[in-house]
């Protein structure tokens, strides 16, 4: 292992593996296959990027994530490593060359979707290839009973046949017994080994926090907004509202969503990750790959759709070994909005059918035909004309963008965007004097938070849906806006693209998808049954709920979530004084993290942790650089 050591060193900077890399680099070498889990943060992309490095030839990636695949081949890049992917809107003329590339260009990493997989092309050119290594990345998704499954990963079987002999790694930070049996069976790989990582973070207090004003138990939990964290948020419209109030009250925020174009997300990312914004207030979109070690809380302001997705985002949180919060902040209302977005609008076979079908007809495609077309496309435009729900028809569109039968290609930052110039007491003076537009502009106010004082991308169709108006019309009456210096917009007619993947059938097409529709929401089901099971059980410490649902025993308490810190005994004032004194005493020698001082003072990990907190929020000690705590001056 003394050269996977220096490669170790060479590229990346870290004097040594962490966990279970070193030995899935062993097993690999040795050419066996692995499945590895790895809790989030674990650096799983170490273990497959150094044994590819240590090799000749190349390594295939399967990613189902083309923002994680680009950020991957981007920090590669950095590092003078030949990588590329194979991502959309690739015409054949470019792809040839690219997979050409790949054969003659001494390139060491490939990374591909699942459904590049079903293409002759990329199968033909691959069994051109010297591959070295074949990694699936966020494997979960290639069982039928993970948190994203897609059964274009059923494709990477494929590989096997094509190239036999080479070992495969298959990754996962969030996967239950049932997955972990069901991957190894899709694989079809006899005696694969399963590495299991401890998936306990002994340093992260997982607490669900019952509260009526959600905003002002967020105010009181940021404090002094000086430490770095991400709060979670369900859409788009609530990660401005939230910045904006959070920037009102003088914390550093900003907001992060899938609708950002690349660049805006780069730029966010690179000041947050530089503390030039302590706080992100983010979609799901935001997080992976995005490994930020001081993270000291991971808020949710909305219930999670499952426990691995919460495990995820959650783990972002203290990734330097330090003392870490991930905290649920909810109410009773909560629980009915989680089953309607995740529940309610679940479309059924014949949802996903009539879809489709008018799908057909809108771009006027022939039986036996469409393969491999593309169409600009509306989305709003489309339900108008055939009087379609948008959140199911939406889910619906997914649905078949998950099951290979067509791509959606969305392309927000082409959306209509709209930004008033005027402030408040002026916009209401114009609109006195101008009723015409009064009922269309409170429209837009009403729908789009914090549309006064920011840009903000819209859904036209809907909001000309609500008022029962023509598209034209909204259009003509933002154009006499602007003229009058009211507002500034950019228009765009189309809002995504989408491609066929292969001819148009109708029933033929769909009805094969009854059983994986079917599982779909039984799944859903269970994944919403057991997030609420998890807020209502205080009776268990929170860490053990979580670590017992990816099939892990922990006999032992995390001590500092809020059930254990429900259940443990009040820590007397005498003592924590006690505590205090001996932490001031070591901190007036040298700086210390917090496991340096816990393994100093002759008192229990967790009464350590717990005096710690206090002494932060009194701002009694700070954090500085390296991780360490010192005394503020007095």
């Amino acid at each position: 292992m003394q050269e996977a050591q220096h490669i170790l060193e060479k590229y990346w900077g870290h004097p040594g593996f962490r966990g279970l890399q070193e030995l899935v680099i062993e097993k690999l070498l040795a050419r066996k296959d692995v499945l590895a889990l790895m809790p989030t943060g674990g650096g799983k992309s170490i273990c497959f990027q150094v044994p590819a490095l240590m090799q000749e030839g190349i390594c295939i990636v399967v990613s189902p994530l083309v923002a994680l695949m680009e950020d991957q081949v981007a920090a590669l890049k950095q590092k003078q490593i030949k990588a590329m992917a194979l991502t959309g809107g690739m015409d054949f003329k470019s792809l040839d060359t690219a997979l050409d590339n790949c054969i003659y260009g001494n390139y060491k990493f490939l990374y591909l979707s699942p459904e590049r997989l079903q293409q002759d092309l990329v199968r033909a050119r691959i069994k051109l290839m010297n591959v070295n290594l074949i990694a699936v990345d966020e494997a979960h998704c290639i069982s039928q009973w993970g948190h994203d499954f897609r059964p274009a990963y059923r494709n990477i079987v494929q590989l096997k046949e094509i190239i036999p002999t080479t070992p495969f790694v298959a990754l996962t930070a969030t996967a239950t017994p049932e997955v972990v049996k069901d991957i190894t069976k899709q694989l079809e790989l006899e005696n694969i080994e399963v590495l299991k990582d401890s998936f306990f973070r002994p340093n992260i207090a997982y607490r669900v926090e019952l509260t009526e004003d959600k905003y002002h138990r967020l105010y009181q939990l940021l404090g002094t907004g000086k430490q770095s964290g991400i709060i979670y948020v369900r859409n788009r419209k609530a990660t401005q509202e939230i910045t904006g109030l959070l920037n009102k009250k003088g914390f550093k925020a900003d907001a992060f969503h899938g609708g950002l174009s690349n660049l805006e997300k780069l730029k966010k990312l690179k000041e947050w990750l530089a503390n030039k914004n302590q706080i992100m207030v983010a979609t799901t979109a935001f997080g992976m790959g995005i490994d930020k070690p001081d993270v000291r809380q991971v808020i949710h302001l909305n219930l999670p759709e499952s426990l691995e997705s919460y495990f995820q985002e959650a783990g972002r949180a203290g990734r330097d070994g330090e003392i870490s919060s991930a905290i649920i902040l909810t109410n009773k209302s909560d629980i009915p909005v989680l089953k309607n977005q995740f529940l309610v609008h679940l479309p059924h076979l014949e949802d996903v059918r009539l879809v489709y079908k008018k799908l057909n007809s809108y771009f006027r495609i022939a039986y036996g035909e469409g393969e491999d077309t593309e169409h600009n496309f509306s989305f709003s435009e489309f339900c108008a004309q055939y009087e379609l729900p948008f959140i199911k028809t939406y889910q619906a569109l997914q649905l078949l963008d998950r099951c290979s039968i067509l791509k959606l290609s969305r392309e927000f930052h082409k959306k209509t965007s709209v930004q008033f110039t005027l402030s408040g007491k002026q916009l209401q003076y114009y609109l006195e004097n101008n009723a015409k537009y009064e009922y269309f502009v409170k429209a837009l106010l009403r729908t789009y938070g914090g549309i006064l004082e920011n840009r903000v991308f819209i859904n036209l169709g809907s909001v000309c849906k609500k008022l029962a108006i023509k598209q034209e019309i909204a259009l003509s009456f933002l154009e006499d806006l602007e003229k009058d210096e009211i507002l500034e917009y950019t228009y765009a007619e189309h809002d995504a693209s989408i491609r066929f993947l292969v001819p148009r059938e109708d029933d033929s097409t769909i009805y094969p998808l009854a059983p994986y529709i079917k599982q779909y929401h039984s799944s859903k089901q269970e994944k919403i049954a057991a997030v609420l099971n998890y807020l209502e059980n205080d009776k268990l410490c929170r860490s053990q709920q979580l670590l017992a649902y990816f099939g892990e025993k922990s006999s032992k308490a995390c001590g500092i979530c809020s059930v254990c810190k429900k259940n443990t005994p009040v820590l007397t004032r005498q003592l924590k004084n006690a505590i205090y004194l001996q932490i001031a005493a070591a901190l007036r020698e040298s700086s210390l993290t917090s496991r340096e001082l816990t393994r100093q003072l002759q008192f229990e990990e967790n009464q350590v942790l717990e005096v710690l907190r206090l002494l932060l929020d009194k701002e009694i000690i700070k954090p500085v650089a390296t991780n360490r705590y010192k005394l503020n001056k007095q």
